[in-house]
């Protein structure tokens, strides 16, 4: 709390010290989910994801997450120019030959699948080949991503044998939507599988939690020797897998025999991740269970994530209906704990970690103390995409107040 007001007294002073009361952008009673949205699109002129020079914007996972959230309020509010933004993104990136700014295939890294989600959706809304014709290039990278023994997709080709959490959501609901749009069937036993390898590799039967990673050939100096999973359970890469599970349902033929193991999972860590939530806030830790551990925080995207597939899980009857009430909680936790409201209408979202891995240079090794000392960051994507996805989902049933 400490943190919160010295930032907001950052913002009273940057905002108000000049003696002019500043341009209220955004009306006062609007539902959260215009607020957010209006707030990432007014930071983000000429429908830009990044605040950095052209040259260094990257196509990528973040980007990805944040325009599917704005195709969801497009979808929701039926305001054209969220879908503007959108489009005039990815043509940023998209050439009419469907070539992609900045990715290569070859990287074999699932993090590059996740924007493929609004390609096929915009292909689906203009008819415009260049979008298929990249979701297209997304498509063959994953039948060529090099995989574990058991046909598990490796995360990165620079991360050799390993499974992340991450990566479940990366890939796996555009591999489900364009299996979907290309009536390929077969091809969803295979997306089943990638959920329930990386689920008998990293859950913690003591806790129900899952490990972040895991690595096939236990050479990591991360890995567990006997087990192959890292040592921490860091709360956003549960996240992802949980956000990666109930949009992945969406697609997935209803007499398909490994739908209900997929549900099974979902049911099981949604029950889990209870037993951890902060009573307080509605909100999880930046390591899950470590909650009174010095240098512990309660972590924005994480919360977000959980409070997302809590309500969507109930919204489509996946998760018990309780579930829903859970994620209103905890989206009023976040909003009492970690928004700010600024004097133009905007608000700010705080206590987002930056980014989190394992190997790499230099060497992340999994531990408590690693994932404590990642910097933290303001309107982060990663967890405003998933805030403003709550939103919708809450708003859906007109049960949230402002």
């Amino acid at each position: 709390m400490k943190i919160i007001n010295l930032y907001i007294a950052f913002i009273l002073f940057s905002t108000g010290c000049s003696g002019q009361t500043p341009e209220y952008k955004i009306p006062s009673q609007v539902p959260w989910s215009q607020r957010i949205a209006e707030s990432f699109i007014l930071r983000h002129t000429g429908s830009v994801t990044y605040d950095s020079g052209s040259p260094n914007r990257k196509w990528n996972y973040e980007q990805g997450i944040m325009l599917f959230a704005l195709y969801q309020m497009w979808l929701f509010s039926g305001d054209e120019k969220y879908f503007q933004f959108i489009r005039e993104n990815l043509d940023q990136y998209i050439d009419e030959s469907g070539n992609i700014r900045t990715y290569s295939l070859t990287d074999y890294n699932l993090d590059n699948i996740a924007p493929g989600r609004v390609l096929l959706k915009l292909y689906a809304k203009t008819g415009n080949e260049k979008y298929m014709l990249a979701a297209d290039r997304l498509f063959r990278q994953l039948k060529e991503q090099p995989r574990t023994k058991e046909g598990g997709f490796w995360h990165k080709k620079i991360y050799p044998f390993q499974m992340w959490l991450d990566g479940l959501y990366m890939a796996q609901p555009f591999y489900a939507e364009y299996a979907s749009m290309k009536k390929d069937t077969l091809a969803f036993n295979d997306i089943a599988n990638q959920f329930i390898f990386i689920a008998n590799h990293t859950l913690d039967t003591a806790t129900g939690l899952y490990y972040h990673g895991w690595d096939e050939s236990k050479k990591e100096k991360w890995s567990n020797p006997r087990t192959g999973t890292s040592p921490s359970f860091w709360s956003r890469s549960m996240g992802w897998f949980i956000m990666g599970l109930v949009d992945v349902l969406d697609y997935f033929p209803p007499e398909h025999q490994k739908r209900d193991s997929l549900i099974k999972i979902l049911n099981n860590l949604a029950e889990s991740l209870l037993r951890y939530m902060d009573k307080n806030t509605g909100m999880w830790y930046q390591v899950m269970n470590e909650q009174n551990r010095e240098g512990n925080y309660l972590e924005t995207s994480a919360s977000c994530m959980f409070a997302y597939a809590f309500a969507k899980g109930a919204n489509s009857g996946y998760l018990d209906e309780r579930f829903f009430d859970i994620s209103q909680s905890t989206f009023k936790g976040i909003i009492k704990n970690h928004v700010v409201f600024r004097g133009d209408g905007l608000i700010d979202l705080l206590g987002t970690c930056k980014s989190a891995g394992l190997g790499g240079n230099p060497y992340r090794n999994g531990s408590y103390e690693y994932y404590i000392s990642e910097p933290k960051r303001v309107n982060d994507m990663k967890g405003i995409a998933p805030f403003l996805l709550t939103a919708i989902e809450l708003e859906k049933r007109n049960k949230l107040k402002n």
